[in-house]
């Protein structure tokens, strides 16, 4: 498997209105084009957090332990659109209740995205999907003591620190 180089994102400013489009490709080489993504914090009802890994073949942070749902906004999509469908893809979630964390820049040295993140508590059946390389519930506990450690992708351990670290 390998992503998608031709799949097309929208292009947006800070407030998330579109002002453009562009490939994977174009968005992932460097070139900063801001586009929306959305990161969904699935937890049980134990307070762990499930967090996916990445597969090796990922063009962006491959092997890292991440979010528990992350992935682009499509063009012609809406925010909640792409994080019910990619909730769905990924973990086989289908009924949940997100609730808006809040919504950021991120760059790195190969991207910027604007990162629309939410919450859920769900302990439903999760079965990752053939996109991931499996993924697990983590105690908030271990979850700190492997911060920095470069078990995580820095975009998660920004997040965790902010938003997720109670």
């Amino acid at each position: 498997m390998k992503d998608n180089s031709e799949e097309m994102f929208p292009i947006v400013d800070e407030n998330g209105n579109i002002t453009g489009a562009a490939t994977r490709g174009e968005c992932h080489n460097g070139s900063k084009l801001l586009h929306p993504v959305v990161h969904l914090h699935v937890f049980n009802s134990k307070g762990e957090l499930f967090l996916q890994k990445r597969p090796l073949w990922k063009d962006i942070q491959p092997g890292k332990w991440d979010t528990s749902v992350g992935g682009h906004v499509d063009l012609g999509e809406s925010v909640e659109m792409a994080l019910k469908r990619e909730a769905r893809e990924e973990l086989g979630i289908e009924n949940f209740t997100p609730q808006p964390l809040k919504h950021y820049v991120f760059e790195s040295d190969k991207e910027k995205e604007l990162v629309f993140s939410y919450k859920t508590i769900y302990d439903g059946a999760i079965a990752p999907s053939q996109e991931l390389d499996g993924g697990r519930f983590w105690p908030i506990e271990d979850i700190r003591s492997s911060i920095g450690k470069k078990v995580f992708t820095p975009n998660f351990e920004r997040e965790f620190a902010e938003t997720l670290a109670f």
